[in-house]
């Protein structure tokens, strides 16, 4: 009998280390958001900073800012600072309209859109992003295109 109790006690100690074990293990290989891996919130702000400054020195872009005050475009960076800690899984809400009713009217074309790209990816190139995080805000971001682009 004093066997049986020291082996029960045994097997149950070691299936207490294992499932012990198997949950430490879980918890350290799971990734962090993306937002956690992007920075947070500071380096989000830094490359929509970099990316929207970027834009405005575009000639191409030009149409769609003229006649915004300094107070509308910092309303807009801030619409997009949200909307990207949100989508990336972060803290943040997101109170602006959807990009359907946002963009409605603008005319963007593929040939805006792509250049959009080409100003992001700069400035995830910038603050040095790494490929995946990169890889997966502008798919993120590519789901946005349907409701952008209009033409």
């Amino acid at each position: 009998m004093q066997n049986r109790n020291l082996s029960a006690s045994i097997i149950s100690t070691v299936v207490l280390c294992l499932v012990v074990s198997f949950s430490v293990a879980g918890q350290t290989s799971k990734e962090k958001s993306l937002y956690q891996r992007l920075g947070g919130y500071d380096a989000i702000a830094a490359v929509t900073d970099d990316f929207i400054g970027r834009l405005l020195g575009d000639p191409r872009f030009e149409k769609f800012f003229s006649g915004f005050s300094n107070d509308s475009k910092k309303k807009i960076r801030q619409h997009l600072v949200d909307q990207l800690c949100v989508a990336t899984g972060g803290p943040c809400v997101y109170l602006g309209r959807d990009m359907k009713t946002t963009h409605a009217g603008l005319g963007l074309t593929d040939s805006d859109w792509n250049a959009g790209v080409t100003h992001l990816t700069e400035s995830l190139n910038k603050f040095k992003v790494g490929e995946k995080e990169k890889g997966e805000l502008l798919a993120l971001v590519s789901t946005l295109k349907k409701d952008i682009v209009e033409k």
